[in-house]
């Protein structure tokens, strides 16, 4: 009868390849990717009716199932006549935003037809977005400023503005984001001029579109030369590997002269914006020197 076999017995060169074999394995098991922090993210846009009337008014809504984090407007054949009076987005302390609308009147009698076009970037729900607001006195000096913070623990992503009881005769000199390139905003500031004197009482309200924390969230900017011409644009684009959520700009040297016809983000129904482009005019003929500043508020794509 026939022993059975004995036991194969594995000496110490083969049991550390046999090792060496299972640790490579699993050192090659790919990591995965970091993940976006606004999936989905696109730009969509409605566009008013283009006539001679003294004012505009549109609203841009998000696709089914997405929200809004930031937003943008152009104001088409107007060439510094026009101003935006209201850049209001939808929602409110306990509820995401999904549309933004885009109010616009004649600065002064212009005859030619023009139109408004307002930008909703849009994404995936985003944990925590809320949409908060503030006022500023109201009162008939000339100037406004207010700021609108987002609750603690969160962050900005989009900003937007309101102003009441100037019907036309008011300009935003100042939509300025707060943070940096390497810290996250969490407030922004509206600064308003009357662009003409204007006797009643006016107010102007900062909206502040805030979420939880955001992978990579960070400001950045860009500045167009100082001179004394009747255009500046200029944009601002995300750093690499980053999109852009919302915008702002700001005005200086101008005072109360300069209207932004062009608040632009890049991107289109199926691509995300990376950058804003913001272009203005004097709304009068003004000889000092001054500067167009665009934010653009990124995160990780």
């Amino acid at each position: 009868m026939s022993g059975q076999p004995a036991p194969r017995r594995f000496g110490p060169r083969a049991f550390s390849l046999v090792v060496g074999l299972a640790v490579t394995g699993a050192v090659v098991v790919p990591a995965a990717p970091a993940s976006a922090a606004v999936p989905g993210l696109v730009r969509v846009s409605a566009t008013s009716a283009s006539n001679s009337n003294d004012f505009r008014s549109v609203t841009a809504t998000c696709p089914a199932g997405k929200v809004l984090t930031g937003a943008g407007y152009e104001l088409n054949g107007a060439t510094g006549e026009a101003v935006v009076d209201d850049f209001r987005p939808n929602g409110g302390p306990a509820t995401a935003p999904t549309a933004v609308t885009v109010g616009a009147y004649e600065a002064e009698a212009f005859a030619g037809n023009w139109s408004v076009t307002a930008y909703a970037i849009c994404a995936n729900p985003v944990a925590g977005l809320v949409r908060v607001s503030a006022n500023s006195a109201s009162n008939s000096n000339d100037f406004r400023s207010v700021t609108a913070t987002c609750p603690a623990g969160k962050v900005l992503t989009g900003t937007g503005y309101e102003l009441t009881g100037v019907t036309g005769e008011g300009v935003v000199d100042d939509f300025r984001p707060n943070g940096g390139p390497a810290t996250a905003p969490t407030a922004v500031t509206v600064g308003a001029y009357e662009a003409d004197a204007f006797a009643g009482n006016w107010f102007a309200t900062a909206y502040a579109i805030c979420a939880n924390p955001l992978a990579g969230l960070v400001r950045v900017s860009a500045t167009s030369a100082s001179n004394s011409n009747d255009f500046r644009g200029i944009t601002a684009t995300c750093p690499v590997g980053k999109v852009l959520t919302g915008a702002g700009y700001e005005l200086n040297g101008v005072t109360g002269e300069g209207v932004v016809d062009d608040f632009r983000p890049s991107g289109g129904p199926a691509t995300a914006p990376t950058s804003v482009t913001s272009g203005a005019y004097e709304e009068d003929p003004f000889a000092g020197n001054w500067t167009n500043t665009a934010y653009a508020i990124c995160a990780t794509a």
